[in-house]
């Protein structure tokens, strides 16, 4: 996928005031014309690498100023906030939320400061989970430096169509003094795992499947051997408080053994040489079907990137319980939203098989989007009981002709499932979503 243009206008505007220069005087120094550098500051051209680098060796100019945007979750986390409904009635649409981020990106800081600290429904700095998921935001849900550390480590261990788990075990027991000892559910209630330091073991429950316990052996792996790494994004993100730190401590950590088990460009090449075919590449990599989701959200390399995917779970109870816009640029709510025409409702009807769906969301006022959906069910790891989510895939519409599961499957707007803005912020009278869904289907194993 091609790299966007990088526009720069108001960050060399701002070093051009600091340095008490004019346009012309920045534009001789730079060796440009002040006609080009009056464009590059109205972000009608882009800032080209040559110019670039003659910003820095001239002006001592950090370049990752250039991406503050991203502290605020770039045009995606504004555009999630402007979808408040107190500005509904305003019609702001994402080009518009372009523009301003592009032209006041300060200003676009300072409105989403104000509004995180002022909007009851907002992660507060009281509410750990919220502010963890906040900070994922922030990256888009992708870690470079994990992604390599665990590429590397992976290769060492030589991670690929062997016997991973015996793999894995080898590396704890041989560098670390480890064992694993899988136990009955009665002799660690309540747990999937523990890590007995005295006697040496990391102990898992009988009760998780075999992928649930690869996933936490790579899980104990990663947080031993990449420990700075795992801290130095923790401090990056400048939570508030420890219970924030330690949720997100645990996030970048499942991040790291997602990582292991499927290594950023091989998982990669793998999917583009099955066309993102979710089966094959379970078992390819020895992974569950929601481990595997959430990877796919990942995949935003500079230079090395996959397809831009969400992924979101529900309860049976019809409630989203997690959500990860990843490179979407989808928005949707955590709490009260209600869509049972979509295909992850369905899916609890059809326990084992993977549903297909084109939808359109409403997103405020905005346009309408549109998507290609995949869902199935998946029992929660280590539940004593039957328990069960709804997971769910989706990618703009666009970029799902590249995808094994869309074939046989309209991707013309006019054939999609129009599911409106959640059922508690709609009140269409005339709503379609209580009817029954358009799916295609395919058995799953």
């Amino acid at each position: 996928m091609s790299e966007n243009p990088l526009l720069a206008g108001p960050s060399l505007r701002r070093l051009r005031k600091r340095e008490g220069l004019t346009q012309a005087a920045m534009a001789a120094s730079l060796g440009i014309s002040p006609s080009y550098l009056n464009l590059i500051e109205r972000n009608q051209r882009p800032l080209s690498a040559r110019v670039l680098v003659q910003v820095i060796e001239r002006f001592d100019f950090d370049p990752s100023s250039l991406r503050e945007d991203e502290a605020i979750g770039g045009i995606d986390g504004l555009a999630r906030r402007m979808a408040d409904q107190r500005f509904a009635d305003l019609g702001i649409d994402r080009e518009e939320l372009q523009e301003f981020l592009a032209a006041a990106p300060q200003a676009a800081a300072a409105f989403v400061r104000l509004y995180d600290n002022s909007h009851p429904g907002e992660e507060r700095s009281d509410d750990p989970i919220g502010e963890a998921r906040q900070a994922a935001e922030r990256w888009q849900n992708h870690f470079p430096d994990l992604d390599h550390a665990a590429e590397e480590l992976a290769d060492q261990l030589r991670l690929s169509r062997g016997d991973i788990s015996a793999a894995l075990i080898e590396r704890l027991r041989e560098k670390h003094r480890l064992s694993v000892r899988v136990l009955p559910a009665e002799v660690i209630p309540g747990l999937v795992h523990r890590l007995d330091l005295h006697a040496r073991q990391l102990q898992i429950s009988e009760m998780l499947p075999g992928a649930a316990r690869r996933f936490q052996i790579a899980r104990q792996v990663g947080s031993i051997e990449q420990r700075d790494a795992i801290e130095t994004v923790v401090a990056g993100a400048n939570l508030s408080s420890p219970d924030a730190r330690e949720r997100f401590r645990d996030y970048v950590t499942d991040y790291l053994a997602a990582a292991l088990l499927m290594p950023y460009s091989r998982f990669l090449r793998a999917c583009e040489q099955t066309q993102y075919d979710l089966a094959v590449l379970q078992r390819r990599f020895a992974v569950s079907f929601d481990q595997l989701a959430q990877r796919l959200t990942t995949l935003q390399r500079v230079g090395e990137r996959g397809l831009p995917f969400f992924n979101a779970r529900f309860g049976r109870t019809g409630r989203m319980v997690h959500f990860t816009a990843g490179a979407s640029g989808a928005m949707y709510p955590l709490d009260g939203a209600r869509w049972p025409a979509w295909a992850p409702y369905a899916a609890f009807e059809s326990r084992g098989t993977m549903l297909m769906q084109a939808v359109t969301f409403g997103e405020g006022e905005g346009p309408q989007r549109h998507w290609f959906t995949i869902a199935r069910t998946v029992e929660v790891d280590g539940a004593a009981c039957s328990a069960r989510r709804s997971v769910v895939l989706g990618i703009e519409a666009r970029f799902a002709g590249e995808l094994a599961h869309a074939r046989g499957v309209s991707l013309d707007v006019a054939d999609a499932v129009p599911l409106g803005v959640g059922c508690p912020r709609c009140g269409r009278a005339d709503c379609l979503t209580p009817a029954p869904a358009r799916l295609a289907s395919t058995p799953t194993v």
